[in-house]
């Protein structure tokens, strides 16, 4: 099925909108969690076929903190929220303090990122709910630290099957200098993409 010829302007101002409100809750969150006021760049807003994900964080070798989880309930699918290794290192520093290599975390930091990405991906689902009125539980978070392609590849096998298509959300943090920039892909079950426009009253079957 072509999906892809079924989003028009409509179609991307709902995913935008739904965007904006959960990049913001993720600032807030973020900035409560740092106790540091956060800025947040404008969201942008994207569909892609699944294959391009890893090219979106530096291609499939590029090493990436990511925070993983199943969605249940009316819109099944598969979420992860992905770090490239500068903003995870400045997601540290901002809350320990600490300026080190990936290697040299401690069992506490790798706890922070944990911490942190349940809270950036719980303030997106919880967003993306309230504004479809739809049931979307997160699974347990999963934390992993590799490279993008091998994380993608085992998350999904963890998680089950997936879908075509990611609603990707990418947006920057910015606290003073320090910049983080995150990586949000929704990866709807196959028939949970419609589920989500129709929840929206956005026409997504063509009939518009």
């Amino acid at each position: 099925m072509n999906y892809f010829a079924k989003f028009g302007d409509f179609q991307f101002d709902v995913l935008r909108e739904v965007g904006n409100i959960g990049a913001g809750h993720a600032a807030t969150a973020l900035s409560k969690l740092i106790q540091k006021e956060i800025d947040m760049n404008v969201p942008k807003v994207s569909v892609i076929p699944f294959d391009e994900v890893a090219d979106c964080v530096g291609g499939s070798e590029a090493i990436v903190v990511t925070v993983y989880l199943r969605v249940e309930g009316d819109c099944p699918g598969n979420m992860f929220f992905i770090l490239d290794m500068e903003s995870a290192r400045s997601l540290l520093r901002q809350m320990t303090g600490a300026d080190k290599d990936v290697y040299e975390w401690t069992d506490f930091e790798y706890s922070a990122l944990h911490e942190i990405g349940n809270i950036l991906t719980g303030s997106y689902l919880s967003s993306l709910a309230d504004f479809t009125n739809l049931s979307m539980q997160p699974s347990v978070p999963a934390l992993a630290i590799d490279m993008a392609g091998a994380i993608l590849s085992h998350g999904l096998i963890e998680l089950g099957h997936t879908g075509d298509v990611a609603l990707t959300i990418d947006t920057a943090f910015f606290e003073g200098n320090d910049r983080v920039k995150g990586h949000f892909f929704l990866i709807p079950d196959p028939d949970s993409l419609k589920t989500l426009f129709d929840s929206l009253g956005v026409p997504f079957d063509g009939d518009h």
